[in-house]
């Protein structure tokens, strides 16, 4: 058979491997320095754990999980009529019970609520894991790919807000990478539903408004109307995502719009808090078309946009007020973000952002030119190792020009020699592959070389 992979899904070789660690370990670090934990969840939950919880489209995505030994023995068409209900995203007994998880922030929550009783709030955990997605695959979007979030739940302050745009802030400008931090609040999409015929609608609203950037506003148009919403309606939903200018100029115009709406003027206030605390941000901007149609959201909304390259959004998040209520712990406020790695590493990749010192793993290879040489070549290797040094030799006796090919088609900057004379005088040849130049020093000064 001729192999192949499920498409949306990948094979990471050791370069690719070494990029996607920098990545990974730079958000690590400034989620440790912001004074999060690491937190571990299964890569499958229970279904009616995941089902409910992601809107209309996110449920149609989630991997379910069929049963092992299924042993029913139904009619045809009760068989066909189960597995329609499966793929609704039901729970059918006998058939699928679990899924793979779909994001990290709802099995988050489920572990909230299992542990309520022994954790100390507010608690501030990050998670670095993949997820799944029966998606469409297409340029930076896959269907089996890694997200590391970073949450605090028990707490109302805006200044958690405040605590994670300034993650996004610090790994960003550590990764080199030029974004774009968009903001918007849930509860003034809710303002703007009540507009349109009340709360209910909101989902009707956000939905469609979450495509404009993919579809264009008139197939959102369009999708408005199939939802039943009037004409009116659609062109005050209009005159709302056209509003423009500066962030000033955006709250005084949303002013305008929804102010005389309670739930409204509450999210134009923790709008303008977050724009106090972010003066100097020259990448911070409010968007009103940012919807983020996950229907936990109840507060703040954002998003991250690479500059400079053509890539969806690479990371976003926002506040949660009662996600924990879900599963029987009501009343834990929360709020968190998320980082799209895979989407990072396609843009790092297209913008050469990466260092070039992750090319290299092995930092000196030690030539075998025989037994004796290799024995002596092998004691110094150790010595190397001990100093932390990545030191490999080459597996077998072989001519020079088979072991130099070796080292440059693994990147590996130095090669040690030790032939015959240098076996019997203490002494090594050692060569920098990159640049040419080569030095002969005695066999003890090794661990004093400057191998860089």
């Amino acid at each position: 058979m001729k192999p192949s992979l499920p498409q949306g899904t990948r094979d990471f070789n050791a370069a690719t491997i070494r990029k996607r660690n920098y990545i990974f370990n730079t958000i690590k670090n400034v989620f440790e320095l912001y004074g999060f934990q690491p937190l571990e969840t299964p890569a499958m939950e229970n279904l009616d754990t995941l089902t409910g919880k992601y809107g209309e489209e996110g449920d149609k995505l989630l991997f379910k999980i069929l049963n092992n030994g299924l042993e029913r023995k139904e009619k045809h068409e009760q068989a066909r009529i189960d597995f329609e209900k499966v793929l609704e995203g039901k729970n059918v007994s006998g058939i699928t019970e679990r899924a793979l998880r779909y994001d990290l922030t709802i099995p988050f929550a489920r572990y909230v609520a299992m542990n309520y009783g022994q954790l100390s709030f507010p608690f501030k955990r990050y998670q670095v894991q993949p997820v799944w997605r029966a998606d469409r695959p297409q340029k930076g979007r896959y269907r089996e790919f890694y997200q590391c979030d970073a949450d605090v739940v028990g707490s109302n302050s805006l200044l958690n807000e405040v605590e994670l745009i300034n993650i996004y802030t610090d790994v960003f400008k550590q990764l080199n990478i030029d974004v774009e931090i968009k903001i918007n609040n849930r509860k003034i999409l809710s303002a703007l539903a009540e507009l349109c015929g009340g709360s209910e609608r909101i989902t009707d609203i956000t939905v469609p408004i979450d495509k404009l950037d993919k579809i264009g506003w008139d197939k959102v148009k369009t999708e408005l109307a199939d939802r039943g919403l009037q004409h009116l309606q659609i062109e005050l939903i209009e005159q709302y995502i056209s509003i423009e200018g500066d962030n000033a100029s955006k709250i005084s115009n949303i002013k305008s719009l929804i102010d005389e709406i309670e739930i409204g003027k509450q999210g134009i206030n923790e709008l303008e808090f977050l724009l106090a605390h972010n003066k100097d941000n020259a990448n911070f901007s409010i968007d009103f078309t940012l919807a983020r149609g996950l229907n936990y959201y109840t507060g703040t909304i954002i998003e991250i946009k690479a500059k400079n390259v053509q890539m969806g959004s690479i990371g976003g998040g926002g506040r949660y007020d009662d996600l924990t209520g879900l599963f029987d712990v009501p009343g834990l406020p929360g709020v968190g973000i998320s980082f799209g790695v895979d989407r990072m590493y396609d843009v790092m990749e297209e913008l050469q952002l990466f260092p070039s010192s992750l090319q290299a793993s092995t930092q000196v290879l030690f030539f075998n030119l025989g037994e004796a040489e290799s024995k002596a070549a092998y004691h110094l290797l150790k010595q190397l190792r001990s100093h932390k040094i990545k030191a490999e030799i080459y597996h077998e006796t072989a001519k020079f020009d088979k072991q130099f090919k070796y080292a440059e088609r693994n990147s590996i900057p130095y090669v040690v020699i030790i032939g015959s004379k240098e076996l019997e005088a203490g002494s090594c040849v050692i060569k920098n592959i990159t640049t040419g130049k080569q030095d002969t020093i005695n066999q003890e000064e090794l661990l004093s070389f400057p191998f860089e």
